[in-house]
């Protein structure tokens, strides 16, 4: 059984910071279960995009209110709490919060921790087993 507060995550290497975002890696691929689990805060007034071209990703809007664009046909969504996307199809997307917007985020195959977005907003493909121990 695995049991952990976000705010245990705090200041620690699963609590990733950038200057549009924040997220804490709740669950990640080390944590043997199949998936990664993140709660994700995008802040009010950003432009946000994204692409992930080797991963699933499902997210669950919890607090906040934005858009999401899907760059491959135009389509807009508007974000609030209980919306769910999910990226099935590896879409390029991007997301412009009104307010800031808590999201909680699973991601199969699991993300390492270790992944930072490329020029595109794609996460490398990292296997734990190929991380050094």
């Amino acid at each position: 059984m695995i049991v952990r507060s976000l705010h245990d995550l705090d200041g620690t290497n699963r609590d990733v910071v950038t200057p549009n975002w924040r997220s804490k890696r709740i669950i990640l691929a080390g944590d043997g279960v199949g998936f990664s689990m993140h709660e994700t805060v995008l802040k009010a007034g950003t432009v946000n995009d994204f692409w992930y071209a080797n991963h699933v990703e499902a997210v669950l809007c919890v607090e906040g209110e934005g858009e999401l664009t899907d760059k491959e046909t135009g389509e807009v969504f508007q974000l609030r709490p209980g919306t769910l996307y999910l990226l099935d199809g590896h879409e390029r997307h991007q997301v412009r919060p009104r307010t800031d917007i808590r999201t909680v985020c699973v991601f199969n195959p699991p993300v390492t921790g270790r992944e930072v977005h490329d020029e595109n907003g794609v996460y490398p493909l990292i296997r734990s087993e190929e991380l050094p121990t």
